[in-house]
């Protein structure tokens, strides 16, 4: 009797194991295309993202180098000051995306240009995303904003 008890917990036991590594690898196969990891223009020169992957872009627009296409195509360039990478969205700009301006695109690097899906712009005079702020940091060229 007592066999029968201690066999039947491990048997529990068992497929309790089974039904939480399946778990989580549903849940990490759900999250792999959910996470978009940011990246600065040199961090996208040094190691090149994977073919199709979708990861954020940040840095500032280069000054001269907003071209308005045919209806909705817009092409830029986002430059950290070391790298700049070229830039094309479909789609209609945050009221204030502008040259010299912080922004942070989501989207994925076609043939040396950065497929933008999605165009996050500042939203004040001194705000500058986090991780834009970090990447000037780390390369030596970011200025506090005058207040």
């Amino acid at each position: 009797m007592k066999n029968l008890k201690k066999a039947r917990r491990v048997q529990v036991f068992a497929i309790l194991a089974v039904v939480l590594v399946l778990a989580v690898g549903m849940i990490g196969y759900g999250f792999k295309d959910g996470i978009n990891l940011f990246r600065s223009p040199t961090q996208v020169v040094e190691e090149p993202p994977r073919v199709g992957e979708i990861f954020r872009i940040g840095g500032l627009v280069e000054e001269g180098s907003i071209v308005r296409g045919e209806g909705t195509v817009v092409t830029f360039n986002v430059t950290d000051v070391t790298n700049t990478i070229p830039v094309r969205y479909e789609g209609v700009l945050p009221d204030l995306f502008s040259e010299n301006q912080g922004m942070i695109g989501t989207g994925s690097l076609q043939d040396g240009v950065f497929v933008a899906t999605e165009i996050l712009a500042k939203h004040d005079e001194t705000y500058m995303p986090k991780e834009v702020v970090d990447a000037l940091k780390e390369q030596g060229v970011y200025q506090e904003p005058e207040t």
